[in-house]
């Protein structure tokens, strides 16, 4: 099956601070590309990875669990950090959950996160149904395209795969129980208005991580894909300044 048009994982070679960048369920690279690329110009080693089931069309991802999109992200950085002296973790969405999970089990190896809409908790009550329905019906309609901006794509399915989805609920309970071994710096950028990804997934998060250096930036002007959106400059400015502050290296 042929990838979506800009779906490609997308890597920069650059300096000994790295950035490993994830994008969310159903999405693709297009969503983060314009941060990559942000990073990449500031002289950052880059590495967004194509989640696998992702990019191409919806039933590729309903054979997919939440452990192949991790195994994916593990492995880019572990690549990222034989290669940088330092690691930051920026993340959208699921990929939030997933750079949380990699956060848990890394420790110090973490230099520290920016997550954007943070998924660490199922929005409503219908996924309680999830084990069931999901052996029902394949899909339901998508989530993709949450952005306040016209004319805007995420390269996201317009269906939303059952299988896929439960996986998801899975690693979102497990990551909730994970959250008090998440000691890194963090840096947190939310939209009031996400149709997406409720907003005390977000408040569940900063109760119950360890961290210390936190910070919360809300995104006024932004739906749930904030990195497309209006107030995508003020992320991609903020989580470099937050790169510099923890990296020196980074302020060449």
């Amino acid at each position: 099956m042929p990838l979506m048009p800009g779906a490609e994982p997308y890597r920069h070679h650059g300096g000994p601070v790295g950035v490993l960048v994830c994008h969310g369920f159903t999405g693709s690279p297009v969503s983060m590309r314009p941060w990559a690329e942000a990073a990449a110009a500031e002289g950052l080693s880059v590495s967004l990875p194509l989640l696998p089931g992702h990019g191409t069309q919806w039933r590729d991802l309903n054979i997919t669990r939440w452990q192949d999109w991790y195994a994916t992200v593990e492995r880019e950085f572990d690549l990222l950090a034989k290669e940088c002296d330092q690691v930051f973790l920026f993340a959208l969405s699921m990929g939030g959950a997933l750079c949380l999970h990699l956060a848990a089990q890394k420790g110090t190896a973490v230099s520290g996160l920016v997550l954007v809409n943070p998924l660490v908790k199922m929005p409503g009550r219908s996924h309680h149904a999830l084990p069931l329905a999901r052996h029902l019906v394949p899909s339901l309609p998508g989530i993709a395209n949450d952005i306040a901006k016209p004319g805007v794509s995420e390269g996201g399915y317009d269906r939303t795969p059952l299988h896929a989805a439960h996986s998801m609920a899975q690693l979102a309970r497990m990551v909730q129980s994970e959250l008090p071994q998440v000691t890194q710096p963090l840096l947190l950028f939310r939209s009031p208005q996400d149709h997406v990804v409720p907003p005390d997934s977000s408040r569940l998060l900063l109760s119950r991580v360890s961290s210390t250096d936190v910070e919360e930036r809300l995104c006024e002007q932004s739906f749930h894909v904030a990195t497309l959106d209006h107030d995508a400059e003020m992320i991609f400015e903020g989580s470099l300044d937050f790169v510099r502050r923890l990296a020196p290296a980074a302020k060449g």
